[in-house]
C-alpha cells in the first residue's frame, strides 16, 4: 500500500486497534470527532489530533507515523491464514451488547462463523477451583445453552473450561474471549477446546497477532466478556481473583450479576459470598436468571426441572452402609478433606479409611483430587 489515502475503513480500523498505548476510549473519542472515519484520523496533522480531549504528543506521533509500529501487509496475511476476520463496530458479527458500553474495542478479531443472534450470558470464575465448582459451571453452561442463550466466557483452566464444555456438551453455542492474540492458545492444553470453540461458536480477541497476555490484557478482556452479555455468571472466586474484576465492569456497565454460594470456610467461594453481601444474586439454577430476564415478548423458555437443581447424589450415599456411609457423611456439603482429617473426625484407623475410600471412589461417591485429598463427586 503506498499511501495512507489509499486505505480501505477496515484497514485504517485495523492500525487504529493495534497502535501501542493508545486505549479503547481515546480511540472511540477520535472516532466521534472525525465522523467515525478512522481514515480520516490517519491523514489528519498533529495540530488537529492533539486539539481531541486526551490526546497528546504520544498518542498523535503513534498515529502519524503508524507504519513504523504496524505491518498491515503482515498481519493481513496472518489473518487470511488463520482463517480469521476483523470485524468492527459497524459488522454483523459484533456482539450487540459491546457496542453500548463506554470503551468498546474498535475492532475484534475473529475465529468462528458465529454471529450472535442469540443472547449472551457469561460464566467465569476461578482458575483454581473444586469439582464442585466444575460440575456447577459445566451444568449451568449447558442448562443455559440448552435454553438458546450463548455461553461466554474466556477460556481459563477450571470455571472457564467446565462453562464452554458445558455448553458444548449440549450443542448449544458459546464464545470465548482471549487476553492474548487470536493466534495463542492459553492454556495450551486448551488448544481442541479452542478449535470446538471456532467450529461451532466464535473466538473473539481484541489484540493483534503475538500478543502475549499480561497484566493490562486479561482486565482490557473481562471487561469485553461482561460488555457482551446480558448478566454474568461467578461461579467461584477468592476475593482478589479475575472474575471479581469482570463482576465490578459488569456493575459499571449495568448487566445483571450473579453468585454461586459455597463453603464458608474455603476461600475458593470467598469472592462469591462478597459479591452477594454486596448485592449479586444468589444464583441456584437457571431459574434464578430466567425469574430476571424476559426475552420473546414475555415468553420464557421452559424452566429446568426441580431435580436439575444443584446438589448431590443422595441416591448414591442412600446405598452406603457402616464405614462407608459414617466416612461418605464427612464429604456432606463439599468438604475437602486427607485421610488424616477423616481419621480424626471419625474415629477409624487410616487403613480402613483408606480401604473405603477407595470403595467409595468406585461408587462414584467421592473422588481423590490431585493433591491427595478427597472430595464428594457432584451429580
Amino acid at each position: 500500500m503506498s499511501t495512507t489515502a489509499e486505505l480501505t475503513e477496515r484497514q485504517a480500523f485495523m492500525i487504529m486497534n493495534d497502535l501501542p498505548n493508545i486505549g479503547p476510549i481515546t480511540l472511540n473519542r477520535l472516532l466521534a470527532e472525525f465522523g467515525g472515519d478512522p481514515r480520516e484520523i490517519l491523514l489528519s496533522n498533529k495540530r488537529r489530533l492533539e486539539s481531541v480531549r486526551g490526546v497528546g504528543p504520544e498518542t498523535s506521533a503513534a498515529l502519524l507515523a503508524w507504519r513504523t509500529h504496524f505491518d498491515l501487509a503482515r498481519e493481513e496475511d496472518r489473518i487470511a491464514k488463520a482463517g480469521a476476520a476483523f470485524i468492527t463496530t459497524r459488522d454483523e458479527g459484533y456482539p450487540r451488547m459491546l457496542k453500548e458500553i463506554n470503551d468498546p474495542p474498535i475492532g475484534l478479531y475473529r475465529k468462528g462463523s458465529y454471529l450472535f443472534g442469540q443472547p449472551c450470558i457469561a460464566v467465569v470464575g476461578s482458575r483454581r477451583t473444586t469439582l464442585y465448582g466444575q460440575s456447577v459451571a459445566n451444568k449451568l453452561g449447558a442448562d443455559l445453552a440448552r435454553l438458546g442463550f450463548c455461553v461466554v466466557s474466556g477460556l481459563a483452566r477450571g470455571i472457564d473450561t467446565a462453562a464452554h464444555e458445558g455448553a458444548l456438551s449440549v450443542g448449544g453455542k458459546t464464545a470465548a474471549v482471549l487476553g492474548c492474540g487470536i493466534d495463542i492458545v492459553y492454556p495450551p492444553e486448551n488448544l481442541d477446546l479452542y478449535r470446538r470453540i471456532a467450529d461451532t461458536g466464535a473466538v473473539l480477541s481484541e489484540f493483534p497477532f503475538g500478543r502475549k497476555a499480561d497484566k493490562q490484557t486479561f482486565p482490557m478482556r473481562n471487561r469485553v466478556v461482561s460488555g457482551m452479555s446480558e448478566a454474568i455468571v461467578v461461579v467461584e472466586s477468592d476475593v482478589s481473583g479475575g472474575a471479581m474484576i469482570t463482576a465490578r465492569f459488569a456493575g459499571e456497565q449495568g448487566r445483571l450479576i450473579y453468585a454461586v454460594p459455597g463453603r464458608i470456610d474455603q476461600s475458593s467461594s470467598a469472592g462469591c459470598h462478597q459479591l452477594i453481601r454486596d448485592g449479586a444474586t444468589l444464583l441456584t439454577s437457571v431459574d434464578d436468571i430466567l425469574n430476571e430476564l424476559n426475552y420473546l415478548d414475555g415468553l420464557r423458555p421452559a424452566p429446568i426441572p426441580p431435580k436439575d437443581r444443584l446438589d448431590f447424589g443422595e441416591e448414591a450415599r442412600a446405598e452406603l452402609q457402616g464405614a462407608e456411609q459414617q466416612i461418605a457423611e464427612c464429604f456432606r456439603g463439599g468438604s475437602i478433606m486427607s485421610i488424616d482429617a477423616v481419621a480424626t473426625a471419625t474415629g477409624l484407623p487410616s487403613h480402613e479409611i483408606s480401604a473405603t475410600l477407595m470403595l467409595l471412589e468406585l461408587k462414584k461417591v467421592v473422588v481423590k483430587r490431585a493433591d491427595g485429598t478427597f472430595e464428594a463427586r457432584p451429580t
